[in-house]
């Protein structure tokens, strides 16, 4: 009886995700598919009414910045970093933000 996922069956073969992985390391593409990654998760983390009041989101050197327009909305989430990095790790992992600044 056949395995339904067979891996390198034939010789050469391998799984998609596998292979996208090799393409991003290979090209130096894994951190910007990472901070797209992030920047396109900002609302589903975060919530509607925070991605409501950000205006730009950019992720440089594994430092993300988020331009908040409300000052008090801006003062809660830098008293709330610590957590905001714990979120961002769980959904990413390691080493793809470190940092968060908020302008």
């Amino acid at each position: 009886m056949r395995k339904k996922y067979e891996e390198n069956a034939r010789s050469g073969e391998r799984s998609l995700k596998s292979a996208i992985t090799e393409m991003l390391n290979t090209y130096n593409l894994k951190r910007k598919y990472d901070a797209a990654n992030v920047i396109a998760s900002w609302e589903k983390l975060m919530g509607k009414t925070i991605a409501n009041r950000t205006g730009k989101i950019f992720v440089k050197k594994q430092v993300l910045f988020v331009e908040i327009q409300s000052a008090p909305l801006k003062h809660e989430l830098n008293m709330s970093k610590s957590k905001i990095l714990d979120i961002f790790k769980r959904e990413f992992g390691e080493g793809v933000v470190d940092e968060v600044i908020f302008m």
